[in-house]
């Protein structure tokens, strides 16, 4: 089943720039893949290298540009997989395309937070950057009809949306990945580039964000449950969001002192991830947290759909310390959108707190009648 990536029309757009083309995103969500498509969409002179190849490491720290030069020839499209490995790619990179106006640079890496330090100062102004998401649902529903997308939504609560899951028809195979993903990729990068030597811990904290899925989340009770420094929390949860396992959302407020601001909430980028950190596939009849679930595939989904259409809207959750609260807010243009997610189509009561200090806003229930106006 080829599904065609959002972003392929929006990067083969940009090959012929003159810049850095950054694809970024978590390990397995198709970055070579959506690469190799970009190489052979594209007409001109190309060539393709690999970072984890040591002689690729060679060819770009020897910083000179007669030496690109006697490599590169007429290259127009330069593609490097795995870029983050490379020490220093940044001034590599930068030197190449100062040097060759001919040239244009696309490179992929699994973690944001090495591949853009690598790459970072010295490419101000020319670079492009862009996020691979797991697939998103405006992608698959480019590849099937409305009542397919309404029977595999029960999938994709469970398994996510990682390619290759969405590919399989057989559950224990998807089980399998999906555990093999948190096993075997999931901390590689963190502890590969930044030295992170408690894998156990990390694991221990990606758990208990999966069992608080829609709930306020306190750094200090997670650091005493762990016996980890607060510090030492905060920053593994910082690291989580830049190999995109993780994001955050902070609390909105604007006029009422009794709002929750401090508070975070997290969810996961891929609900088959979470339901993996915590051993459970079972369907929806079956578990009590199909609310959470919801809520986490809902707003992953959105953000994703965001980032592709290139929405600038700020999100928030909303609370009030007397209990109060919404799930889902959207501030763009002046103009603020709330949301509430429900897995049961009973009829919602919205806050009155709400509606009184911002009676412009707009106001929405997404349940499974209605939610993929809300995704796509």
């Amino acid at each position: 089943m080829f599904i065609k990536r959002i972003l392929q029309p929006i990067i083969e757009g940009q090959l012929r720039s003159n810049k850095v083309i950054l694809l970024t995103g978590a390990r397995r969500v198709g970055k070579t893949v959506l690469m190799n498509q970009l190489a052979d969409s594209f007409n001109g002179l190309k060539l393709l290298l690999n970072g984890d190849d040591l002689s690729t490491a060679d060819l770009l720290n020897d910083r000179r540009v007669a030496s690109y030069r006697r490599w590169l020839g007429d290259t127009e499209l330069l593609l490097i997989d795995e870029a983050q490995v490379i020490p220093e790619v940044g001034r590599s990179l930068k030197l190449m395309i100062d040097s060759f106006a001919h040239l244009t640079v696309l490179v992929t890496g699994s973690s944001a937070f090495d591949l853009t330090n690598r790459t970072g100062e010295p490419l101000v102004g020319r670079q492009l950057a862009y996020t691979l998401y797991p697939l998103a649902q405006l992608e698959l529903s480019a590849t099937e009809t409305y009542l397919q997308t309404r029977d595999r939504l029960t999938d994709r609560l469970i398994f996510g949306s990682y390619p290759n899951v969405v590919r399989m028809n057989n559950d224990n195979d998807r089980v399998d990945y999906m555990k093999s993903m948190v096993s075997s990729y999931l901390l590689k990068d963190i502890l590969l580039f930044e030295q992170v030597r408690n894998a156990h811990k990390m694991l221990q904290l990606l758990q208990l964000i999966a069992y608080q899925i829609g709930s306020e989340v306190s750094n200090d009770e997670l650091s005493r449950q762990l016996q980890l420094d607060r510090n030492t929390v905060v920053r593994y949860l910082d690291l989580f969001t830049k190999v995109f396992i993780l994001f955050r959302l902070g609390g909105y407020s604007n006029n009422l002192r009794k709002e929750v601001t401090k508070s975070s909430k997290w969810y996961f980028f891929d609900n088959g991830i979470r339901n993996a950190l915590i051993n459970n596939f079972s369907l929806p009849y079956q578990r009590p947290d199909m609310g959470a679930l919801w809520e986490n595939y809902l707003i992953a989904e959105r953000l994703k759909r965001n980032a592709y259409q290139r929405r600038q809207a700020t999100t928030y959750f909303w609370r009030t310390y007397d209990q109060q609260e919404l799930d889902w807010l959207e501030e763009q243009d002046g103009q603020l959108s709330a949301f509430e997610m429900k897995w049961n189509t009973n009829r919602v009561r919205f806050p009155k707190a709400f509606q009184t200090a911002y009676p412009t806003a707009s106001l929405s229930v997404v349940n499974p009648d209605n939610y993929l106006d809300f995704i796509t």
